[in-house]
């Protein structure tokens, strides 16, 4: 390894490192005195419910680990969106589990807890996996009501997907394991079959203060909405148990039960791992965003036997497309590609732009893949498309959007990794979280936003600049760097994979040599749901 190879290996791991510190105070929840509490009521943690729920030795893909991340700093945090959820083996059926977290704010909603639990909700329909809902919830956060409440995607979209999901016929299972209140209560009793743990899980929607407050009758929460309650007099619950474990375990045995529906199709043979030492991704991928590298080494590091059929490979070379396995599963790769080539006439074409041969190229490569049944994998690292008079009379607009429109109407699975850059319109183009992939991922070196760091700090400078002469004000050289220096660093923040995660624009920020796992768990819940969809496109120049 050289030195280069070196500072790269250095420079992400150290990212890496930073991302898994970050990670290990999230699973601290709401802090030692909180988690006290759930234990001395004999209560397990949220994440320790999923430890316990899932088939010994099975992975658990973890969704939304930063969700809320640095996010509400006046209220204390909300690690993990208040919420952990994911997709794991129950019963050896691979299904979406939601736990709410007591330990932050009593479980509340936060308008973020709102997003993550909607997002899980699309990934159950979007791939029909059962979905089990651990339930222990104050309800909606109201300091912040506002914004959880009352529009279409906050909190009673929850309760809409409920009905949309038992129309879909997916199965739905919640355990009430402690408060379930007001509209959240909903949730619980919309789902297939609901069970609840004795003098700890209850469901009413008032709780016994605002039924003093409302009717004036006294009474406690066991009396009026305990497991008793609810499993011999209303029949609102369907089991009790008297311990979470035993609750647990009764889920376990409804998801062994649960009946199998007709599979996607996605082809998959045995898996071979790769020639090529995935561990080498370290030291290939450069510390500097800007310098160029060959995307081929990178996917041969993911790929079975590290190989990659290339579609059309002298042509539109600053996007490579073809097709691979990975972990056995028939794959079509579209990925950037980082060198700098030289193509036939002799032009020297930038890395990680897209041009118009290689928009062209993608889009087909696309068509291709939905025409076979074959899942997409975007590697993104993408600064936009090429810009200037050549670029602009070639028609660079009308052939970017012939890549845009397919990627849009695509009907195949589509998994997203952000690897390096994600600027612009390249973002769209390679299937950003606005083209509906199934999973989006980030590298710790990801980096998203409408333009790269140092031309919008110059774009945003040279605009506070002109509005303060335009007031008369003198700037000299030492005031106009500190102006970017803190356009910049404001900027920056903006564009790391952290913000990114904490807002769900992507799913959670890996270790690169999860990446094929990753690829392979999603392709297998895809493969769960088969579509009736057809491959269209609308109307677009040609």
């Amino acid at each position: 390894m050289d030195i280069e190879s070196n500072k790269n290996e250095d420079a992400l791991k150290l990212a890496i490192s930073h991302a898994r510190v970050e990670r290990e105070i999230i699973y601290g929840g709401g802090g030692a005195k909180a988690r006290k509490k759930q234990k001395d009521k004999k209560k397990l943690l949220a994440r320790e419910r999923i430890a316990y729920l899932i088939d010994k030795d099975s992975p658990f893909t973890e969704i939304g680990v930063f969700a809320g991340y640095d996010m509400y700093p006046e209220q204390g945090g909300c690690p993990a969106g208040g919420v952990v959820a994911g997709i794991g083996y129950v019963g050896g059926k691979q299904c979406v589990i939601v736990a709410n977290d007591q330990t932050v704010k009593a479980g509340a909603w936060f308008p973020i807890t709102g997003k993550k639990n909607l997002r899980m909700q699309e990934i159950a329909m979007e791939n029909n996996l059962p979905i089990i809902y651990l339930v222990d919830s104050a309800g909606v956060f109201l300091p912040m009501q506002d914004e959880i409440f009352p529009d279409k995607e906050h909190f009673g979209r929850i309760f809409r997907n409920n009905a949309r999901m038992s129309a879909m016929g997916i199965p739905q299972i919640a355990a009430v394991m402690g408060a379930c209140v007001a509209g959240g209560a909903y949730l619980p009793i919309m789902s297939d079959e609901t069970l609840m743990v004795n003098n700890n899980g209850s469901i009413f929607l008032a709780g016994p203060y605002l039924v003093k407050a409302a009717i004036g009758e006294e009474t406690d929460a066991e009396t009026l909405g305990g497991a008793v309650t609810h499993t011999e007099i209303s029949g609102i619950a369907d089991y009790k148990f008297d311990t979470e474990e035993e609750c647990l375990d009764e889920i376990k045995r409804i998801c062994a039960k649960i009946g199998t529906n007709e599979t996607a199709g996605f082809n998959r043979i045995k898996s071979i791992p790769p020639q090529k030492d995935p561990g080498e991704i370290y030291g290939m991928l450069p510390a500097d965003a800007g310098k160029p590298y060959d995307m081929l080494e990178i996917i041969e590091r993911i790929t079975d036997n590290s190989e990659f059929d290339q579609f059309k490979k002298d042509y539109g070379q600053t996007i490579l497309c073809g097709y691979a396995r990975v972990e056995g599963w028939a794959v079509g790769i579209v990925a950037n590609q980082r060198k700098i080539i030289k193509n036939k006439r002799g032009e020297m074409q930038m890395g990680g732009v897209i041009y118009n041969d290689s928009a062209d190229k993608a889009a087909r490569f696309i068509m291709n893949c939905n025409q076979k049944n074959i899942p997409l994998v975007f590697l993104q690292d993408v600064t936009g498309f090429m810009v200037g008079t050549r670029s602009e009379h070639a028609g660079i607009i009308k052939d970017g959007a012939k890549m845009v429109n397919a990627v849009a109407n695509s009907v195949v699975p589509k998994i997203t990794f952000i690897i390096g850059n994600s600027y612009g319109a390249g973002n769209y183009a390679m299937c950003g979280k606005a083209y509906d992939p199934r999973f989006i991922y980030a590298w710790p070196t990801a980096r998203i936003a409408v333009m790269g760091g140092e031309q919008a700090a110059q774009t945003l400078l040279q605009i506070q600049m002109n509005g303060l002469k335009a007031k008369g004000e003198n700037i000299d050289p030492a005031t106009e760097k500190n102006l970017l220096e803190d356009i910049k660093s404001r900027y920056d923040k903006q564009t790391s994979p952290f913000y990114a995660a904490a807002r769900l624009w992507v799913d959670d920020i890996i270790d690169p040599v999860d990446t094929r796992r990753l690829i392979a768990e999603g392709i297998a819940a895809a493969n769960h749901k088969r579509t009736t969809d057809k491959f269209t496109l609308g109307v677009f120049q040609v």
